[in-house]
């Protein structure tokens, strides 16, 4: 039983943990921290195994898992550092996962604008927008209701859009895309 534990665990593993780092990287901003994180989120599957009881895909559990690990970090940070790191995006100068390079590729605008916008904001627009969940997956890993997370995005879409046009970018392609 422990070894197909073990098993299933490094499978996933292989599938999302590219995936969950950039969810968490796009959280925490900072590549080491994210990366300490995914390794938590998945010594946490791997614990708790037992309770996974399927009612959602094993991507979505691990996604609740990841997000749980990083808003329980998030708090545990001094107030004033949260907050300065909320208002300046912090630039990494490590490698960054494939995901995440071809979305600051795409858009720098986005990525600055996204670092701006209240985490509630900026939560709902990676998972639905950038990670491509749905409504009923999204609302399952963040424990919100569904019709919290669809009332969410429909604020937080326009709010990433005004954000984008205050940092002074025009890009018609960045603001057309959310």
């Amino acid at each position: 039983m422990l070894e197909h534990r073990k098993e299933e665990i490094a499978d996933w593993y292989d599938q999302h943990s590219k995936s969950i780092l950039s969810f968490i990287l796009l959280m925490v901003k900072d590549y080491q921290q994210a990366e300490d994180l995914t390794h938590d989120t998945f010594v946490k599957a791997y614990l708790y195994y037992d309770s996974f009881k399927h009612h959602s895909s094993e991507k979505t559990w691990l996604f609740s898992i990841a997000h749980n690990l990083t808003v329980d970090f998030l708090r545990k940070r001094k107030p004033a550092m949260f907050l300065k790191e909320m208002f300046h995006l912090q630039k990494d100068n490590f490698p960054l996962p494939e995901e995440i390079i071809r979305i600051k590729e795409e858009s720098d605008e986005l990525y600055t604008a996204l670092g701006e916008l209240k985490d509630t904001y900026r939560k709902v627009i990676i998972l639905r927008k950038i990670k491509g969940f749905s409504i009923e997956d999204t609302s399952k890993i963040v424990g919100w209701s569904e019709s919290k997370v669809k009332s969410t995005l429909f604020r937080a879409i326009p709010a990433l859009k005004k954000q984008i046009l205050k940092e002074g970018y025009t890009s018609e392609e960045a603001i057309r895309r959310y």
